[in-house]
Order: structure tokens, then C-alpha cells, then sequence
């Protein structure tokens, strides 16, 4: 009975995903690459000081995507937005990795994207880092 319990439990190891938790610190150094494009401002503070190319991402986690008033997005964004793309730090890692692509899975088809740049690693912990940055701004 104790080699079936242990089998049983090494099987539960075996099938259960690592799950590596998003590391915020690195998201904030990670983001130094992004801040030549967006800024994080709002809550009355700024946060980042950064480019204006790209919207402020201040309560981007939460929101639909291509819906920040005073920015001009690109269609597909605007598009994905209307489908009901809402960013969670998930999809927003997935797009910062490979904006275009991910635009063009969530659409079915050929898609572009404004932001060309492209976050090979790090993504989830840029991601997790600003989904602390949030409420009414």
C-alpha cells in the first residue's frame, strides 16, 4: 500500500506543472528598455518617466486593449480591443514578447503593430511589474 501511495504521489510530481512565479523586481529592471516608449504616470504620481511614443501604462492590467484615451493605436490593437481583449499579465507578456504575432493569433489572421519591439525574455516579470499600477487615473 505504501509503494502504490508513493507511485501515486511521484505520479501527482510528474503531471503537475512548474508554475515559476513572476519576479517584480526584474520587471522594473526589465522595464528600463521599455520607458524609451512609455512612461507610467497616474494615482497624481509618476512612476516612470518615460517616452510619450507609446501610451502610459499606468492600470494597463484590466483594461481593453487599444482604448487609452489620447492615444492613436493601430487598427489590429484597436480590433483585438473590440473583440474583447481585456489585458491580463498573461496576454500582456505573451504580446510584449511578439506583438505582432500575438495580434495576429488573437485576430485569425495577418495583423500589425505599432510596437515592433519585441521582449524575448523577461516578459512575465515586466508584465507582473505593471500590473501593480492601477485604479483611476
Amino acid at each position: 500500500m505504501k509503494i502504490l501511495a508513493a507511485l501515486a504521489a511521484l505520479g501527482l510530481l510528474v503531471t503537475v506543472p512548474a508554475v515559476e512565479a513572476a519576479d517584480v523586481a526584474a520587471g522594473e529592471k526589465a522595464f528600463a528598455k521599455c520607458k524609451s516608449c512609455h512612461m507610467i504616470e497616474g494615482g497624481g504620481e509618476t512612476i516612470v518617466r518615460g517616452g510619450k511614443v507609446g501610451p502610459n501604462l499606468y492600470g494597463i492590467v484590466g483594461k481593453q486593449a487599444g482604448s487609452i484615451e489620447g492615444f492613436r493605436y493601430g487598427d489590429s490593437l484597436v480590433e483585438a480591443g473590440e473583440k474583447g481583449l481585456v489585458w491580463d499579465e498573461a496576454s500582456l507578456a505573451d504580446y510584449i514578447t511578439d506583438p505582432r504575432e500575438f495580434l495576429s493569433e488573437y485576430l485569425g489572421g495577418s495583423a500589425r503593430s505599432k510596437m515592433s519591439y519585441k521582449l524575448r525574455s523577461g516578459a512575465e516579470d515586466v508584465a507582473a511589474y505593471l500590473a501593480q499600477f492601477g485604479g483611476e487615473s
